[in-house]
């Protein structure tokens, strides 16, 4: 994996405090002035490094470095250690806010594509999974053979909005990207979060302020492409200020699906810049023409189908198997889903997958006597 800076901040090391600093400062000193004392009356070198060397001796006792000798080398201690911290870029963090970000001091993580070979490969696994979602395998498919021909440090997917109706297993396909390419995932329900504040986090001087999901999943992580999966976004709510201030998801997505905002996207908790651009999301949804043209543009929607009853018999043979169920158990929900009753209505994954669950906690409960 490569490694790219992500954070716009300068952490300096823990071994260059005041005290650190304070004593470099008098044995440079001490150097300086011994140069300038006449050999004859200076004592051998060897014998004075050993015994500044010491624990128990003060340089000051040897070389007589004045009280305002001292008190210059404090200032300019104090002068540096503030010039360190404005150019840190976390001045005004707390302490505990300081130590988590530092985990990002080295960069972060790019998971990549080894070679074209490689993504043929990523994109085979997805058709073979899910054939109906093919549109969004193929967008997945040239972004991933694009990243090696540029020479990109690491995979780059654009924004993909996974237009469909419900129940083929949108989520589904990219959680199953997510492990393909062993990248850390988050699912963020848009129905159930606080209008933006569950994504991208709050600012300070909110009630309950906190980060948001996408810098604590790359906190955890540091990995910088996480797949951040988006369900029905359509449907999230609105937050509204006490001043009158409206706080929506889509428009909180606006500068993270954008790739020149993206690079410098600044955190509304913590206050400081990051560079989002690498993260690969994956946003659901049931009816698009609910989303704002904004959203639309930089992530146009991928149509896709319904499944087709072969689809819908291939995948549960296939599950059925993965789930070690018995021949018997995987007919027996094939010939369900095929009964003309159910012809009216149209194949649903949802339903597949309980009727899975179902026959696996039949076969695996207790025997009942």
């Amino acid at each position: 994996m490569s490694t790219i800076p992500i954070i716009e901040a300068r952490f300096f090391s823990a071994n260059e405090g005041r005290i650190e600093l304070e004593t470099r400062f008098k044995k440079r000193l001490r150097k300086l002035r011994c140069k300038r004392i006449p050999p004859e009356f200076l004592a051998p070198p060897d014998d004075v490094d050993a015994a500044c060397d010491r624990p128990d001796v003060d340089p000051m006792d040897i070389i007589g470095i004045s009280a305002d000798d001292a008190a210059r080398i404090q200032r300019r201690v104090k002068r540096i250690l503030e010039c360190r911290k404005a150019a840190s870029g976390l001045e005004h963090l707390k302490s505990d806010d300081r130590e988590r970000l530092e985990v990002l001091k080295d960069g972060a993580r790019l998971i990549s594509i080894r070679n074209e070979h490689h993504a043929d490969e990523l994109a085979a696994a997805l058709h073979k999974d899910m054939p109906w979602m093919a549109p969004a395998t193929e967008v997945v498919w040239h972004a991933a053979r694009r990243s090696v021909r540029e020479g990109c440090p690491g995979l780059r997917v654009p924004p993909l909005l996974l237009q469909g109706p419900p129940g083929i297993s949108k989520s589904f396909f990219a959680r199953r990207l997510g492990e393909l390419l062993s990248a850390p995932t988050s699912v963020i329900e848009a129905t159930g979060e606080n209008a933006s504040f569950g994504i991208v986090g709050s600012q300070r001087g909110w009630g309950g302020s906190c980060p948001g999901r996408l810098i604590e999943t790359i906190l955890q992580s540091r990995i910088a492409n996480p797949v951040m999966i988006v369900d029905e976004v359509e449907k999230a709510g609105v937050a509204v200020s006490m001043k009158g201030h409206a706080f929506g998801l889509a428009e909180a997505l606006l500068p993270l699906l954008e790739p020149l905002t993206a690079t410098r996207w600044s955190c509304p908790y913590y206050q400081v810049k990051f560079d989002m651009s690498w993260v690969i999301w994956v946003l659901t949804s049931n009816d698009y023409r609910l989303l704002p043209e904004p959203l639309l543009s930089r992530c146009p929607p991928i149509r896709l189908r319904h499944l087709t009853l072969a689809e819908l018999v291939a995948f549960v043979r296939r599950e059925g198997a993965k789930r070690n169920l018995s021949e018997t158990s995987i007919e027996a929900i094939c010939e369900v889903l095929a009964h003309p009753s159910l012809r009216q209505h149209q194949p649903s994954l949802r339903i597949a997958i309980r009727l899975l669950q179902r026959a696996a906690d039949l076969e695996q409960g207790p025997t009942l006597h």
